[in-house]
């Protein structure tokens, strides 16, 4: 059985039942297990994970997206997190007997289903259909304020979908991609400038890690800042290794290291480097756990 996960992001992260409704149209598609719905406030932003064959999926994205494009008006929306649409990314991952290529098939189609609601569509990584949209944070650029005036040029016309300008939906922007990992380090001050300096020692784009993404922000309700981060390859640049360097950045300032948090699921491989790293057990797998046999193994 070829099985594919879908991890769409909601721009949405404060009515939690507003979330609830909008995930609702996941769980009455049946042979769709949803693994997990992870709410921030800050952000404005949940991100949704589920999984099963393709077609389910397939049905049961498209069933979410037009929930939410009745749910969510983006003329109203405000939050620290990128974002360009109600929608705003959709990642596929293929898992169990399915290739890339089947995965970028999926997303096209997909991406044709959603468009046909009156939603502006663009590929992206796997598939995109153009190399300067591979990069999410290229597609995303302007955001949401800056759609329509990008959407009025050749060079930012969607993929898929409309070519007007959907005001409360903004678009979407579909693809297929290796397992991301979002992952957020807090620390001990309210100075969001140092979160955002520390953020450009470890992203790519400031001369840091080539497979991090991230920013900095503030955590009014807990009166922290945070480096908010996508770590889009955790084989290449494994998770322990980024921590260590925000904690070195940190000591710079005379700030700690508060706490982390994963947002959404991560593969148990991912942990595997930081295990080893932190207990010292150098020859560590995933195999030395119990539930990973209990599971099948790491099939």
């Amino acid at each position: 059985m070829k099985i594919v996960e879908c991890v769409p992001n909601l721009s949405e992260g404060r009515d939690l039942e507003k979330v609830e409704r909008i995930v609702a149209a996941v769980r009455e598609v049946p042979g769709v297990t949803l693994l997990d719905c992870s709410s921030d406030s800050d952000h404005n932003r949940s991100v949704i994970t589920y999984l099963g064959e393709p077609e389910r999926v397939l049905e049961a994205t498209v069933a979410l997206c037009r929930r939410a494009y009745a749910e969510i008006d983006m003329r109203l929306h405000s939050g620290g997190h990128p974002r360009m649409g109600a929608v705003d990314v959709i990642p596929f991952l293929p898992l169990r007997d399915m290739t890339s290529d089947e995965a970028v098939e999926l997303a096209h189609r997909a991406g044709e289903l959603i468009g046909a609601l009156g939603v502006p569509v663009y590929f992206y990584e796997d598939a995109a259909t153009r190399p300067e949209r591979k990069n999410l944070a290229d597609v995303r650029q302007g955001e949401y304020e800056g759609l329509a005036a990008k959407m009025a040029t050749p060079e930012g016309a969607p993929d898929a979908g409309s070519g007007e300008f959907n005001p409360s939906a903004g678009a979407a922007i579909v693809g297929v991609r290796f397992p991301l990992i979002a992952f957020n380090v807090n620390l001990g001050t309210n100075d969001v400038a140092v979160a955002r300096r520390i953020a450009d020692a470890v992203r790519n784009v400031r001369g840091g890690y080539r497979n991090v993404k991230g920013m900095g922000l503030e955590l009014k309700e807990k009166g922290e800042v945070q480096v908010s981060m996508n770590l889009v390859n955790y084989e290449q640049t494994p998770i322990h290794r980024v921590v260590e360097t925000i904690r070195f950045e940190a000591a710079r300032h005379g700030v700690p290291i508060t706490g982390c948090e994963l947002v959404g699921l991560a593969p148990l491989a991912a942990f595997e480097e930081t295990i080893r790293h932190y207990l010292q057990i150098h020859e560590f797998t995933s195999e030395q756990i119990i539930e990973t046999h209990l599971l099948g193994g790491t099939e």
